[in-house]
């Protein structure tokens, strides 16, 4: 089974939504784990819009990034452009992609979904490649 980390700025958002749709797409496919540069909190918003396609993430958690090791993973997705500011060991894995996605914070709900449903699109293709 793949390891995947999901990470981000904040770990607020976008990796949030990665880790809830890798979590329910790849079940039995994929581990996967989602953190920040820095923890923070999930943004209601997030929840809210995960919610409306079917998706509880209200039990997740913020996490940083310095709580893992780089070698437990196959693969590494940035969602913000935050990859130029991970530790170089981070950029090596099997796959490393940067996806640089808008961040919806502050934004009306219709961005929200925008970005959910860019981020559903990029982890269903992440998770074909993974097989």
């Amino acid at each position: 089974m793949k390891k995947v980390m999901f990470v981000c700025k904040k770990n607020s958002r976008r990796s949030q939504m990665a880790e809830g749709f890798a979590k329910t797409l790849g079940k039995d496919k994929v581990t996967v784990v989602s953190a920040g540069l820095a923890a923070s909190f999930i943004d209601p918003k997030t929840i809210e819009v995960m919610a409306e396609v079917g998706i509880d993430i209200s039990q997740q958690t913020s996490k940083p990034l310095k709580d893992f090791q780089p070698t437990e993973f196959d693969a590494v997705i940035s969602l913000c452009g935050c990859g130029v500011n991970l530790p170089p060991e981070w950029l090596t894995r099997e796959i490393f992609e940067d996806w640089q996605l808008e961040d919806p914070e502050g934004k009306d709900l219709d961005t929200y979904r925008r970005v959910r449903d860019e981020v559903k699109a990029r982890v269903e293709d992440l998770l074909a490649r993974l097989g």
